[in-house]
C-alpha cells in the first residue's frame, strides 16, 4: 500500500509505480488505467490523487487521455499517441501496425518480479530442468581438443552434421521424413520462424496466424512490415472457411500454425482438418510454418500437418528451449528441398553459424536417450501439477474456455484481465492477459495460465480476491 512519505507524497509515489510498469512494459501500449474511482479504492487514497497522478503521468508522455473513456498506455515506441482500438470484428479484414505488446512476458521471464511462481511464465520452472546429464554432455563436447576446435572455427552453416543426423531420426518417429540434407539448426524456434518469414515474405505482404495466437508472433511480423490475417482457433484446427476467404481476397504467402498443444488454447490438430486445410494450401499456394515447440510434451502419434504432407508445402520448426535448456537457444526447422538453400542463406546473412559446442552436446543427449528421459519425466510432472492447477481454478469460480492439456490452460475470469494484471502486479504476480494474445487488443476475460505454475493455493487466493473487487465486462 502506499504511505505518504517526508521525501515522496502519494501523488508521486502512485505516478512513479504507473511509470516504472509502463518503461517496463508491464502495461501494454493500450491498455487502460483503472478508473478514477476504482485506482482510489484499490490503492487506498483519494480520488484527488489519482486525478493528480494520472495528470502527471500524461505531462510525462506516458498516457493519453480520451474524454469520457478514460486514460490509455501511450505507445512509447513509436512516439505517438495509442489510439484505442474498438471491438474487432470476425469479418475479413486486414491487421496493420498492430498494437499487441509481448515484452512483458518476455521481460518477466529474463528478470523476475519476484520469487513467487509466475503464472503468465510460457516457461516450466527452472528447477524442473535441472539434470546431471546436460553438464555431462558438455564435457563431452569440450573434451582434449575438441574444445580448441569448435572455438577456434565456424561450426557447419546447415548446423552440426551429428546433430542434423540425430534430428532426422527424431522426425522419423513423428513420421516426418526429413534427410539431415533438409534440416538446418537455429537459435531457437524463434529464430527459424523468424528466417522462415524473412525468406519467405517481404513487407507489405498478407501472413495468416491463429487467433488466439503466441503473442510474440504477432509482435515480431507486424515488426517486420507484413499484413496480418488473424484465422480463428478452433478445437479441431484453424476456421478453414475464414482462411478460404483471405485466400480469395489477399492471397497470402504463408500460415504460421502450432498444431499440436496450440498456445494458448491446448487445442490439437483434427486429421479431417489437416487434410483440409493441405488441400487449401496447395490450391492457393501458400506455404505453412508448422511451429512444434511442445513436440516433446506431446504423444508422437499427434497429427502433425509436415507429417501428411510430406514437406511439400510445410516447413516443420521446433527446439529444445521448453523442454531442456532454454540458455543454451537450439531450435531447427526441416523444409522441403527447393527451399533449403534460401532459407539457409537467410541464416548466414543473420547470424553465420550457430553455436556447434551446444549442438553437439545436444547431439549427445538425444542419441544417449537422455532427453528421451527428462521428457518423459517432465510430462509425468506436469500432468501432476495440471491436475492440481485445474482443481484450484475451479474451486475459486473459474472455467477453461478449451480442455486443460499440454503446458498451458485457457481460463475464463469473468472480469477484465487487462485491469486484473495490474492489480495483481500490485501482489508480484504477472499474469497473461487474454487481449495479449489476438492480433488487435480488446477486452477480454480470459487468462492464460502456466500449469506449473499455478499448483500453489497462495496464488488462487489472491487472484479470487482481487477478481472479487474488479469489474465485471
Amino acid at each position: 500500500m502506499l504511505m505518504k512519505t517526508a521525501s515522496q507524497s502519494l501523488t508521486e509515489q502512485l505516478c512513479a509505480r504507473f511509470a516504472d510498469r509502463i518503461r517496463n512494459r508491464l502495461l501494454a501500449p493500450g491498455a487502460r488505467l483503472p478508473s478514477v474511482r476504482l485506482c482510489a479504492e484499490q490503492q487506498g487514497v483519494s480520488v484527488s490523487t489519482v486525478v493528480a497522478a494520472y495528470d502527471q503521468l500524461q505531462a510525462q508522455g506516458l498516457v493519453v487521455a480520451h474524454k469520457n473513456r478514460g486514460f490509455f498506455v501511450r505507445d512509447l515506441a513509436s512516439n505517438m499517441p495509442f489510439v484505442h482500438a474498438g471491438k474487432a470484428q470476425l469479418a475479413i479484414k486486414t491487421i496493420a501496425n498492430t498494437p499487441v505488446d509481448a515484452a512483458a512476458l518476455i521481460r518477466g521471464m529474463f528478470h523476475p518480479i519476484s520469487d513467487k511462481p509466475q503464472p503468465g511464465m510460457g516457461v516450466f520452472p527452472a528447477q524442473w530442468l535441472e539434470s546431471s546429464f546436460m553438464p555431462a554432455a558438455v564435457r563431452k563436447a569440450t573434451g582434449a581438443s575438441a574444445l580448441r576446435d569448435l572455438s577456434l572455427n565456424y561450426g557447419e552453416p546447415k548446423g552440426d552434421s551429428g546433430l542434423r543426423r540425430a534430428l532426422s531420426q527424431r522426425l522419423g518417429a513423428l513420421n516426418i521424413h526429413a534427410d539431415p540434407s533438409q534440416i538446418i539448426t537455429t537459435v531457437g524456434a524463434t529464430h527459424a520462424l523468424d528466417i522462415i518469414s524473412r525468406t519467405l515474405l517481404r513487407a507489405g505482404d498478407y501472413v495468416m496466424v491463429e487467433e488466439p495466437g503466441w503473442a510474440v508472433e504477432f509482435a515480431r511480423l507486424d515488426a517486420l512490415g507484413m499484413r496480418i490475417l488473424p484465422v480463428p482457433r478452433r478445437a479441431d484446427g484453424p476456421d478453414l472457411e475464414v482462411m478460404a476467404q483471405y485466400c480469395q481476397l489477399h492471397s497470402p504467402r504463408l500460415f504460421v500454425s502450432v498444431s499440436v498443444f496450440h498456445n494458448p488454447t491446448g487445442y490439437c490438430l483434427a486429421p479431417g482438418s489437416a487434410h483440409r486445410l493441405l488441400q487449401l494450401a496447395s490450391q492457393h499456394n501458400f506455404h505453412i510454418a508448422e511451429d512444434d515447440t511442445y513436440s516433446h510434451l506431446a504423444p508422437d502419434h499427434a497429427t502433425r500437418l509436415c507429417a501428411l504432407d510430406g514437406l511439400q508445402r510445410t516447413i516443420y520448426v521446433s527446439g529444445f528451449s521448453k523442454i531442456l535448456a532454454p540458455g543454451w537457444r537450439v531450435g531447427f526447422m526441416a523444409a522441403p528441398p527447393e527451399l533449403v538453400e534460401r532459407l539457409l542463406n537467410t541464416k548466414l546473412l543473420a547470424t553465420l553459424t550457430t553455436p556447434a559446442l551446444l549442438e553437439k552436446a545436444l547431439a549427445w543427449c538425444i542419441e544417449q536417450g537422455q532427453l528421451r528421459r527428462h521428457a518423459e519425466r517432465i510430462r509425468t510432472r506436469l500432468d501432476q501439477a495440471r491436475a492440481r492447477s485445474v482443481k484450484l481454478a475451479l474451486a475459486h469460480g473459474c472455467t477453461f474456455a478449451a480442455e486443460p492439456a499440454g503446458l498451458f490452460g485457457w481460463v475464463e475470469t469473468g472480469v477484465d484481465t487487462d485491469a486484473l494484471a495490474q492489480r495483481m502486479l500490485d501482489e508480484d504476480y504477472l499474469i497473461a492477459p487474454g487481449a495479449l494474445f489476438h492480433a488487435v487488443r480488446k477486452p477480454s476475460t480470459l487468462m492464460r495460465i502456466n500449469f506449473a505454475t499455478t499448483q500453489e493455493a497462495a496464488f488462487w487466493a489472491v487472484f479470487a480476491r482481487l477478481r472479487d473487487g474488479a469489474y465485471r465486462l
